[in-house]
């Protein structure tokens, strides 16, 4: 039976206004973040130091004052930020008691070679212990990351089957899973993928258990509101939108065209915020951000 909190979160993800700040960039993804942020990779040695200088900017993000559930829902954490702690507490801990925003946790391990148009996820072999270890730091919900490069039906129906068999042992662990199967926006038939995509995704919510509820992670599509009837699916919480690789004026401008999205930016949600910003600037960019985001995703 769900606690109260994990009542209160899901009410807050099913039904506020805001959207879900993504900072779980991971292994490769790490030192490009920290560049754009103004670290150069001469300032750390080695992976200790590296996830320590990015859970430095990532702590900076959530404790500065506009960093609050009022317009951000939900962060999304890498694990090596689950076990570390922001102002004395557990991470995601944090984030709800202090600043009710929902804690998520990045569960894939990377993405597998390239077959058939698309990257499936790595095995997960240790998925249950890091489950459980979330379910004690009361994170709410989780995200695995496949992505789709060419419009191959043998190659979405694997990753949509992938997906969907680890969020059923997600949501048998009591999380939440957000299932994200990436449409890359450099794919030369991104909205012929993307016909193939959905469909095979409204299949397999027809196949969920009317308790078995998740949500969806999708790239910003060719069509405007393409995706509403995943939107409308009673087995859908939310469905929100990546920015993959497009500028944050971009992603919003898309995003705010299709209803019922929100947003769960990573780039575009940390663009323009540098290390070398005094607290009052770093803060002001950061509240025109989390505006900016909050109002397209409103629309």
């Amino acid at each position: 039976m769900a606690s109260q909190a994990q009542q209160d979160m899901l009410n807050k993800v099913a039904s506020d206004t805001g959207f879900i700040a993504a900072l779980d960039q991971s292994g490769g993804s790490t030192p490009k973040a920290l560049r754009l942020y103004g670290v150069e990779e001469s300032e750390y040695d080695g992976d200790d130091a590296m996830f320590t200088k990015v859970h430095e900017m990532r702590s900076r993000i959530v404790t500065d004052k506009v960093f609050t559930g009022e317009r951000v829902l939900g962060a999304i954490l890498f694990e090596n930020t689950l076990d570390r702690e922001i102002l004395g507490k557990h991470s995601a801990q944090y984030l709800w008691q202090e600043k009710q925003v929902v804690p998520f946790l990045k569960v894939d391990k990377g993405l597998a070679e390239e077959a058939n148009g698309v990257q499936l996820m790595k095995d997960m072999p240790e998925l249950d212990a890091l489950l459980a270890k979330a379910n004690a730091q009361d994170v709410f919900g989780t995200k695995m990351r496949s992505v789709i490069k060419a419009a191959d039906a043998t190659g979405i129906q694997q990753v949509v089957t992938q997906q969907f068999t680890v969020g059923k042992q997600i949501l048998a662990a009591g999380l939440v899973p957000i299932i994200e199967p990436e449409v890359d926006i450099h794919c030369p038939d991104k909205a012929i993928a993307e016909a193939l995509l959905k469909k095979q995704l409204l299949d397999a919510l027809d196949q969920l258990g009317r308790e078995q509820k998740v949500m969806l992670k999708l790239t910003l599509p060719e069509n405007d509101n393409f995706y509403q009837t995943c939107i409308e699916h009673p087995n859908v919480i939310r469905v929100v939108a990546l920015s993959g690789g497009y500028s944050r004026e971009e992603s919003n401008q898309r995003l705010s065209r299709n209803n019922g999205m929100i947003a769960s930016f990573s780039r575009a949600l940390t663009e323009g915020l540098s290390a070398q910003q005094n607290d009052a600037d770093f803060s002001a960019t950061l509240d025109q951000t989390i505006e900016s985001i909050y109002q397209a995703s409103a629309s």
